[in-house]
């Protein structure tokens, strides 16, 4: 009895020494970590891991990740963002890439009144009439006009094709904003053709988009087709340039294509580690990036995932709680906020207003030309 009482004023005093269990803040992320979309979400999720690593607590509370993959498919990300809020009580949700999987998960999020910071979901529904959704990269109006813009004013194009994915809210809606600028410019849309997600053989398409002789083609679509389109295009004799928007952004898209992605033109978000006139928050997070992944250069997309994860700790701080609520508040309130992709601030649409990035393929390699601003 004596050796037991002994023991248990052991334990008190080393439970007493320890203090209380220190609170948690808890961040969830929902993004493709399998599925068409897995490239894009897995350095999403090592830009937050590096800004998590880098940042550790908010506003003297630790920091706790709860990773969710959504699979690249819509009912997944609601179920993901669902099992977020009831199961593990975030107060806050990243995610996510791809504006399908960011609609879907975002209805569920409005609902419960938790906050999400969008990482590369361009399409502007994604925050239209929202109140809980945030997101840290330009909408697809703006990368359209962008794309848009350079085709007419340096590529000198006068003529245009359009090759949509119908069955993705991505490329419909991006393909649309092009339309829209490109006319307004003083384009012509020659035609524009349609597939759907997981085709493989375009030939039908390109004859007819051949035939009318465009100087450019333009495609919103995902690496995976794209980069058969390319190839299927030139196999047919097409002389035309080709651009696409920033979803192609992926090493697949060469490693598909081969010689047919020479001269490729896309647009992206403005970072790269090429870039030149970086700012200083894009200079730190290459330098850490590098440290952390020696092996891996750092991506736009990972970029993405650490400003989001910046956006929610500044939220947080500014706010002085860890609420939903106050997190809510404290983001729309966001400007000037330095970040990888330069000083952010939130519209009251919930979107930041920033340059579009211009990439072109060169011998195999992507190389960052510069941003345009679109008109």
């Amino acid at each position: 009895m004596k050796s037991l009482k002994i023991l248990a004023g052991i334990m008190l005093a080393v439970f007493l020494a320890a203090g209380p269990a220190r609170a948690q803040v808890k961040i969830g992320v929902y993004l493709p970590l399998t599925g068409q979309n897995a490239f894009g979400g897995q350095l999403e999720l090592d830009g937050i891991n590096l800004a998590h690593q880098e940042m550790p607590e908010a506003i003297g509370q630790k920091v706790e990740l709860v990773v969710m993959d959504n699979k690249s498919d819509k009912v997944e990300a609601a179920n993901a963002v669902q099992r977020l809020i009831d199961r593990d009580k975030v107060v806050a949700i990243i995610g996510t890439y791809g504006s399908s999987l960011a609609m879907a998960g975002g209805e569920v999020a409005e609902v419960a009144k938790i906050p999400v910071v969008g990482t590369s979901c361009t399409n502007p529904l994604v925050t239209q009439g929202k109140t809980y959704y945030f997101r840290a990269c330009f909408i697809d109006p703006y990368q359209g006009a962008g794309a848009a813009t350079y085709a007419f004013n340096e590529l000198k194009a006068k003529k245009a094709a359009l090759l949509i994915d119908v069955s993705n809210d991505y490329a419909v809606g991006l393909g649309a904003f092009f339309k829209r600028s490109f006319t307004t410019l003083g384009g012509e849309i020659v035609t524009e053709m349609k597939y759907n997600s997981g085709d493989q053989d375009f030939t039908a398409q390109l004859t007819e988009i051949n035939s009318k002789q465009p100087d450019v083609m333009f495609i919103p679509a995902y690496f995976a087709e794209g980069g058969i389109i390319m190839k299927q295009a030139r196999e047919l004799g097409a002389k035309f340039r080709i651009m696409g928007g920033d979803a192609m952004d992926n090493p697949e898209t060469v490693s598909i294509a081969g010689a047919a992605s020479e001269g490729f033109i896309h647009t992206s978000f403005p970072y790269d580690a090429g870039m030149a006139n970086m700012n200083e928050q894009a200079k730190a997070f290459t330098g850490a990036w590098r440290l952390a992944n020696p092996d891996k250069e750092p991506n736009v997309n990972a970029a993405l995932g650490y400003a989001s994860y910046l956006m929610i700790v500044k939220a947080i701080e500014k706010a002085g709680a860890a609420t939903p609520e106050a997190i809510t508040k404290a983001l729309a309130e966001t400007k000037d906020l330095p970040t990888p992709l330069g000083m952010l601030t939130l519209d009251s649409d919930h979107n930041p207003q920033m340059p579009v990035g211009i990439i072109e393929i060169k011998d195999g390699k992507r190389v960052y030309l510069g941003e345009v601003q679109p008109e």
